[in-house]
């Protein structure tokens, strides 16, 4: 079977079934002949003439009274051969009538007749590629794969159609929906499969059991049913033979810094590390360790400019990626904020750094060998992902979303155009002077006369001319920490790039406006509309935009929940929408519509034990 696969360009027998027919040849011979429509006959050629760039020939045909004119354009020799007056042909095309003449244009002759012969796209010749196939996709062979007897025989079917399946396939204008479920469910079996074979279990280095309660008791809320879900699924984790391997997903405001929290209380008396993207962040991280953590739990900063604590000794060391580039301790837990924001390398880096407590040691290329101890690995993200993608990324890691939030955020948001800057100029002033503070993000920092918004430098001066308190900064700021800082502590008014998105808290911040909010992704706008109203003020939120109509702003109006957005989000950008421009990388499904067929996904990882907590 690997050889056959292999000729044909395919890895698994599964990746061959669902790649189905792109089309179908009837060569049953027709009784009746149907305008429009594509037939197979039997004719002998009575005279051929060439007209111009025509090869023109008459072919008698029981059929039709008169001769059956075959028209070919543009003829190449060998068709002076094939349509030779005396020859009986089985010819192929389409059919079309003018009065009492009837054509067939560009017919295609074939050797034999009386089959359904499917077409593929395929690397080697058409006969062969069916010959592969004929041999093995069948029902035995798809059943023993993993699908049922049902879904097999639909798949099947697709690749040898009999009249009734043709006839459907033609109503249809394609694949049925059964059809459709089976190669979708096929295709979803195939990935987990994959995946499994690739998902690599090593020992950890050690099983961690630290009491969480100390720390617990020292909250004064209550974590909510989703922030206790995770955490317990990360101590079942911690308290395995196996380094653990779990992503765990939080909408903005979710309280994931709690579950991080509870994770490194679980840890001690052994030591856990935590890598942060910025350095505010990691510094927001650490004070709220210092703050909530029992005191027994010591905990370290360090970050690119120094460094609190003793890094040496702490039980939890918190950083950016400064940690790559000291002599850490080993560290049986590794934990990574906003994952997505580190390079593979980098989080491969740490984890390794962790594991075998310095980068000089090891193999000598400073990784891990095959089968050694690896810490227990956790990354977290404010990023929501649709179910049906967790469910896809928990065939090699395990995954836990956190959909609710510790309280109900009130945010109202609201697309305006240019005619109601007047009015948002009077909302900001009211908010300002309620020593509530705002948000203005740009789409450039700089002029550009490709987009029709003005940049951030363009209008710095107009908001620095009607108000006080006004801060700017953007990703090219060697000083934004400095500045996101200063503007928490006694700013009004912040104008900035998308550069805010993740890394401050700013508990007064009242009001966003996000300008050419048309040309950023849902989960982009999502996270920035996530800056406001984080300690339960009432929250505003104007998406600026020359776009009023435009479907997806309308769309993101209507639900602040953010795995529901991420949803939307991936269903605006699989049916077209470009604007966001990040491309789901290796996550490209034939058949699966990972925005709508979360029940088929479902079922098959439920089949590897594979799922979402």
């Amino acid at each position: 079977m690997t050889e056959k696969l292999k000729k044909a360009g395919f890895s698994s027998l599964l990746e061959l079934a669902v790649h189905t027919p792109h089309a179908y040849l009837d060569t049953r011979l027709s009784t009746v002949l149907q305008p429009g429509e594509t037939h197979t006959v039997e004719g002998q050629v009575l005279q051929t003439r060439r007209v111009g760039e025509r090869l023109v020939a008459a072919v008698r045909t029981p059929l039709v009274p008169a001769p059956l004119e075959m028209t070919v354009f543009h003829p190449k020799p060998y068709h002076s051969a094939i349509f030779k007056p005396g020859i009986t042909l089985y010819l192929h095309g389409k059919i079309e009538r003018f009065g009492t003449k009837w054509q067939m244009v560009n017919p295609k002759k074939l050797s034999s007749v009386g089959e359904i012969v499917p077409r593929y796209k395929c690397r080697v010749r058409q006969d062969v590629h069916r010959r592969i196939v004929a041999s093995l996709v069948t029902v035995a062979n798809l059943v023993g794969e993993g699908l049922d007897e049902r879904q097999a025989e639909l798949i099947v079917r697709a690749h040898r159609p009999d009249e009734r399946w043709l006839r459907l396939y033609r109503r249809h204008g394609g694949l049925g929906p059964r059809t459709l479920e089976a190669l979708k469910s096929a295709e979803a079996l195939d990935y987990f499969k994959r995946m499994r074979k690739k998902r690599a279990r090593f020992p950890s280095m050690a099983k961690l059991e630290g009491d969480i309660a100390p720390f617990l008791e020292r909250l004064p809320f209550e974590l909510t049913e989703d922030q206790k879900r995770a955490i317990a699924a990360i101590r079942e984790d911690l308290r395995s033979d196996h380094a653990a391997r779990r992503m765990v997903v939080g909408d903005v405001g979710s309280g994931k810094t709690m579950v991080i929290l509870a994770a490194a209380a679980a840890a001690w008396p052994r030591r856990a590390i935590l890598m942060a993207p910025t350095s505010i962040l990691a510094r927001q991280l650490y004070e709220e360790a210092k703050k909530w953590l029992p005191a027994y739990v010591e905990t370290a900063l360090v970050v690119q400019n120094g460094e609190e604590g003793d890094a040496q000794s702490a039980h939890f060391i918190v950083g950016t990626h400064a940690l790559l580039y000291r002599d850490l301790p080993p560290a049986p837990l590794v934990m990574v904020d906003e994952q997505h924001r580190f390079g593979t390398e980098q989080r491969k880096r740490l984890e390794v750094l962790a594991g075998i407590g310095n980068r000089e040691k090891g193999n000598g290329n400073g990784e891990t060998g095959e089968g050694e101890a690896r810490p227990h690995y956790l990354q977290f993200s404010a990023t929501p992902i649709p179910r049906t993608q967790a469910m896809i990324d928990s065939a090699l890691v395990d995954v836990t979303l956190i959909e609710s939030t510790p309280f109900a955020k009130d945010i109202t948001t609201t697309i305006i155009g240019r005619s109601d800057f007047a009015q948002l100029q009077a909302h900001i002033e009211k908010e300002t002077e309620a020593g509530r503070q705002v948000l203005v993000v740009y789409p450039l920092v700089e002029e550009s006369e490709h987009i029709g918004y003005r940049s951030l430098e363009e209008s710095e001066s107009f908001w620095r001319e009607r108000f006080d308190g006004v801060f700017a900064t953007h990703g090219r700021d060697k000083n934004k920490d400095e500045v996101l800082q200063a503007f928490a502590k006694e700013g009004k008014i912040l104008l900035a790039t998308t550069v805010i998105e993740v890394g401050i808290s700013l508990p007064k911040l009242s009001t966003i406006v996000i300008v050419g909010a048309e040309r950023m992704g849902l989960a982009t706008l999502h996270q920035l509309r996530g800056r406001v109203s984080r300690t339960g003020l009432k929250g505003y939120c104007f998406l600026f935009t020359n776009d009023p109509k435009n479907a997806r702003l309308k769309a993101f109006c209507q639900t602040k929940n953010g795995f529901e957005i991420a949803r939307l989000d991936l269903k605006f950008r699989q049916s077209g929408d470009l604007l966001d421009g990040r491309a789901q990388s290796g996550k490209a499904f034939r058949w699966l519509d990972m925005a709508e067929d979360e029940g088929i996904v479902q079922a098959v990882a439920a089949r590897f034990g594979h799922g979402v907590v």
